[in-house]
């Protein structure tokens, strides 16, 4: 079962895009994307990779990210 590990600081996010580890993000309470890996992120915002053609744009401050642990 895996384990979620919340990623809060640029060291998390930094970790998290160096390792390319899988990510699940929620924003009010429900899960909006699993599964894809953050390729950037800045104090605005996140862009996670999921495939090859989609990225998606997340508001840092309206979204809460969780490393998806195996």
């Amino acid at each position: 079962m895996p384990i979620n590990r919340r990623l809060i600081t640029d060291q998390d996010f930094s970790e998290a895009l160096e390792r390319h580890l899988r990510v699940r993000i929620f924003q009010d309470d429900q899960l909006i994307g699993s599964g894809g890996t953050i390729i950037r992120f800045d104090d605005q915002t996140i862009v996670v990779q999921s495939s090859v053609s989609d990225l998606a744009y997340h508001p840092r401050n309206q979204c809460e990210f969780f490393e998806i642990k195996k």
